[in-house]
């Protein structure tokens, strides 16, 4: 009989043995609970996947809903790309307010389930950039304790980044003394400050951080608080091409996607921009801590194995850059000596010791991820350090070196740190090499060499004829520089690819769009060949000549061609903007252009061009340009671009008053393209005072016009009733912006002629009463 279908009676002996197995085994299953109500049942039990993926609980649906709406109100404010005020005598920021209120206060006390749910911890996030001051020491505070699981947590570890990544305005308002305070006091008990808490954070996971630094969705937070301690880093960072150790290229790409994140409230910048960075004294002491505990809990070996790991890669540069700010790197068993194979502690041994090479450091200099590393290592390095590594790792294998796809970089690198001597000793030995090096298009060695020189101030015709052998140029064919350069190109192999192109070179046609034919031409221009010659033009003269020489040298049309297209028309944004280059230069391709400006300012590009030429040029030159182009002034203002630069040039004071025309450019100064927006008064929570926002909202509808008409006749006749006198400096140089976003749109502004001049100037000087009638007030 089958054992689910068995009555009470004699237990079978079978069943009997199995219980007294399990027994023994400690593997007894449970009592079957005693039989209840219906309507009770036993709650689920939450599996192991459950708890790692919502350790504190799930998070309910109509709480959901309700920070969706939430969600979808932020991204439209932060959306707007200019502050504008309500008309009322209200605060335009109190609506704001009372909905963030509201986004708050239903927050409280489920910081912990909304960061660790997938849909809500963007939500937090999102947030997190308009709390003000006393929003984020609370939500900091809240989270006080969990920080180990909050960070291995996939969607937590993010939320806790934006939090440390926007805590540094805080920090720096604390620093000046800026306190925030609770908007009611509820005698709950005092809360600490950011700084404070940030510190507490440090403290807690301090025992556990060379764990933390190989977990995947921990290691970028550690990341952010490396730098939030040490500002240095970041600025660093940014400045290099190594900014990803904050965040990975997948995270950045995430980021991007988002859309605008910012404060709904305040349109200041941050910190990072505005350059007030303050950070406590305690903060530089709290990262040597982390360089201690991975020196204390990790042997030579396991820190070497860091370098190769993708996740804790980036953690480990910047623990190098903090050791090194410290003054602790060259010391022996410092994480430097452990990456160097011991080669700091060889050197403090034995100073006249030389290094043998490391199997381990040769491996680094090819791999893409442990490269990166080396670079921090070559950079941050003490002069002795880097002499015994360069000869150890670098002398005599640049041949090879210099052409490999991940070293090179790293060589690039080192370059930056060479004597004269070393630097000598590198170009003799990359001569043989440089065409391989162009054939590869390794151009970061070239520049690298370039930009020591430069700073040296010696061995400069010495690179630059390493450069020449490159490109195969030698005597008069280095008029030819600039179109070999630019297409990293030889000599010969440009020759013959012009010969084959006969009558259709693609130097012809404009380049202002580009096709994919055009993308695959060898012909075309290519971005590292324009950076290579900015590199040469910003030698000091008479070493930078050789480029001027070659761009004078080129025809007037073969000019305009090269002014047309977004890469080459950075050679000439370098010429005429560099201190480097002499004047004389400057004014000679100024006056190459004579007579073609209305052609060239007829182009996207070109017209950027043109701005560039006429700021360089002095008065007299300035006036040669402006009376070329009168019999142009039509063509000009008909033009999309050309536009722009003839209302730079105010040619129609030109012609009715000279001498005032020349006071103006003689006192103008050059104005930027996009002017930067009023920034209204806002405190450190973002909030606006009400009173400034009322006079100025009744400053403005005191200065607009009673009706339309009124509105319309100001600004079509405004600019002709001054007609004959100066008209104001700002105006008379406004620079065009990068897109017409009326005309991108189809609106196009109105332009003016003698017909319709001559309408409007009728209807101005009928008599007031045909018009519409004005409404009168009515005293209250």
């Amino acid at each position: 009989m089958p054992r689910e279908n068995r009555k009470r009676g004699k237990k079978h002996k079978k069943f009997a043995a199995e219980e007294t197995y399990l027994q023994e085994e400690g593997q007894v299953p449970e009592p079957e609970p005693e039989a209840g109500p219906s309507w009770i049942t036993r709650a689920p039990e939450r599996s192991a996947q459950e708890d790692r993926e919502a350790p504190f609980g799930y998070v309910d649906a109509e709480v959901k809903a309700y920070f969706r709406t939430v969600d979808l109100q932020i991204r439209e404010w932060q959306e707007e790309h200019e502050y504008t005020e309500e008309q009322g005598d209200s605060d335009p920021n109190e609506d704001r307010r009372l909905f963030f209120v509201a986004a708050l206060d239903e927050m409280s006390d489920k910081e912990k389930q909304l960061a660790t749910d997938p849909d809500c911890s963007g939500i937090l996030e999102r947030m997190t950039y308009s709390m003000d001051d006393f929003a984020r020491r609370v939500f900091v505070d809240r989270l006080s304790g969990l920080y180990e699981q909050l960070l291995r947590h996939r969607f937590a570890s993010h939320v806790c980044q934006t939090l440390i990544t926007v805590a540094g305005d805080t920090i720096s308002r604390e620093c000046r003394g800026i306190m925030s305070s609770s908007p009611k006091s509820d005698g709950a008990g005092e809360l600490r400050t950011l700084s404070q808490l940030v510190l507490d954070i440090c403290e807690e996971i301090t025992p556990l951080f060379s764990s933390l630094i190989t977990d995947c969705f921990a290691s970028h937070v550690i990341r952010a608080l490396l730098s939030l301690l040490v500002p240095g880093l970041s600025s660093e960072q940014a400045n290099s091409h190594k900014a990803s150790n904050i965040r990975s290229k997948k995270s950045a790409s995430f980021k991007a996607k988002q859309g605008p994140l910012k404060s709904v409230f305040s349109s200041a910048e941050p910190e990072a921009t505005a350059g007030e960075i303050l950070r406590p004294e305690e903060f530089p002491a709290a990262a040597k801590r982390f360089v201690n505990t991975v020196r204390e809990k990790l042997d030579a070996n396991e820190v070497r194995a860091l370098a190769a790991n993708q996740v804790a890669s980036p953690v480990l540069q910047l623990l190098l850059e903090v050791e090194a700010g410290a003054n602790m790197a060259d010391e022996p068993g410092s994480l430097m000596d452990s990456v160097l194979a011991g080669l700091i502690t060889t050197l403090h041994s034995d100073e006249d010791a030389t290094a043998e090479a490391s199997d381990y450091v040769v491996t680094l200099l090819r791999d893409p991820t442990s490269s990166h590393l080396l670079e921090t290592l070559v950079s941050r390095s003490s002069e002795r350090v880097f002499d015994i590594m360069w000869q150890t790792y670098f002398e005599g294998k640049l041949a090879r070196l210099a052409v490999h796809p991940v070293a090179n970089f790293v060589v690039a690198k080192a370059l930056a740190r060479l004597n004269v001597v070393q630097l000598n000793g590198v170009c003799q030995e990359l001569n043989s090499v440089s065409a391989k090096i162009l054939k590869a298009a390794r151009i970061g060695i070239f520049r690298a060499m370039i930009e020591r020189a430069t700073a040296l101030r010696q061995e400069e015709s010495t690179v630059l004829e390493t450069v020449y052998s490159a490109f195969e140029l030698n005597g008069e064919d280095r008029t030819k520089l600039v179109p070999c350069v630019l297409r990293l190109l030889p000599l010969n192999e440009y020759a013959n690819l012009q010969s084959r192109e006969g009558n259709q070179d693609s130097d012809q046609a404009p380049h202002g769009h580009r096709s994919q034919k055009k993308l695959d031409d060898p012909l075309e221009p290519k971005t590292q060949g324009a950076l290579l010659l900015q590199s040469l033009l910003s030698l000091p003269a008479p070493h930078n000549q050789v480029v001027v020489d070659s761009v004078l040298s080129h025809s007037i049309d073969e000019l305009l061609v090269m002014s047309q297209h977004v890469t080459s028309s950075r050679v000439y944004d370098a010429l005429l903007d560099f201190p480097t280059v002499p004047l004389k230069a400057k004014r000679q391709l100024v006056l190459k252009f004579m007579g073609h400006f209305h052609t060239l300012v007829d182009d996207r590009i070109g017209s950027r061009v043109g701005d560039r030429c006429w700021a360089s040029a002095d008065p007299y030159l300035k006036e040669k340009i402006a009376r070329s182009l009168i019999v142009h002034e039509q063509d000009l203002a008909a033009s999309f671009y050309g536009k722009f630069f003839a209302r730079r040039l105010n040619l129609q004071l030109l012609r009715k008053d000279t001498e005032k025309w020349k006071s103006l450019q003689s006192t103008s100064k050059p104005t930027p393209a996009v002017a930067p927006p009023a920034q209204n008064p806002v405190h450190s929570n973002g909030s606006q005072p009400a009173a400034d926002s009322r006079k100025s909202s009744k400053r403005k509808r005191a200065e607009q016009p009673e009706d339309e008409i009124d509105q319309l006749f100001s600004t079509a006749l405004g600019t002709k009733i001054k007609k004959a006198e100066l008209v104001s400096e700002a105006k008379a140089l406004e620079t065009p912006p990068a897109e017409d976003a009326s005309d991108k749109k189809g609106k196009k502004k109105p332009r003016h002629d003698d017909g319709l001049d001559n309408v409007l100037g009728a209807i101005k000087d009928a008599p007031k009463s045909e018009g519409r009638p004005k409404k009168k007030k009515v005293a209250k």
